[in-house]
């Protein structure tokens, strides 16, 4: 490969890693070419973006970005492809689910930058898939506001339904 080309692939893939907030470093090499396509198929239906990349040139990004990656460099060795998305637990979702339907324990997460956190290891992926994505947590944070007026609003509504039946049947009684 040119040297140019080289560079180019580089900053191309610096500018990626500054502009993501999620990255997931996993192993598909020994997933046959059907295996593979349905899950570029799965990451393209989910906007993840999955590409290919040399370790060489992966490291020369991501000392380029900006960003600290130094827990990671140490999962470069071997055949590498990287996930990008928007949400943190989307990758981890996709490999997961793809374990599932597919009978297989790849791809091989080996590591992952979500939110400026570094997840090293296979093991973290049930971690990340827990993990809750930015809509997800403002969702929960509505949900918990809105509770305690719902249980106010409720009290009221049955409790003037009960203090009405209360007085009804007092005003049967005296007459």
């Amino acid at each position: 490969m040119k040297k140019e080309l080289k560079n180019q692939i580089v900053a191309e893939l610096s500018n990626q890693i500054a502009n993501s907030n999620c990255m997931y470093i996993t192993d598909i090499s020994t997933l046959d070419v059907k295996t593979t396509v349905n899950l570029r198929k799965s990451c393209f239906n989910k906007n993840v973006k999955l590409i290919v990349v040399k370790n060489t040139l992966l490291k020369m990004a991501m000392q380029n970005s900006g960003k600290n990656f130094d827990e990671l460099y140490s999962v470069l060795e071997g055949p590498s492809s990287i996930m990008f998305s928007d949400a943190g637990n989307l990758p981890a979702k996709i490999i997961s689910d793809f374990r599932k339907n597919f009978k297989n324990t790849h791809p091989i997460l080996k590591g992952a930058y979500v939110n400026e956190s570094c997840f090293i290891g296979n093991e973290q992926l049930e971690t990340l898939v827990n993990l809750k994505s930015k809509n997800e947590l403002i969702g929960d944070i509505i949900g918990l506001l809105q509770s305690p007026i719902r249980n106010v609003v409720s009290a009221l509504q049955s409790g003037g339904s009960k203090i009405s039946g209360i007085l009804k049947t007092m005003s049967e009684k005296t007459e």
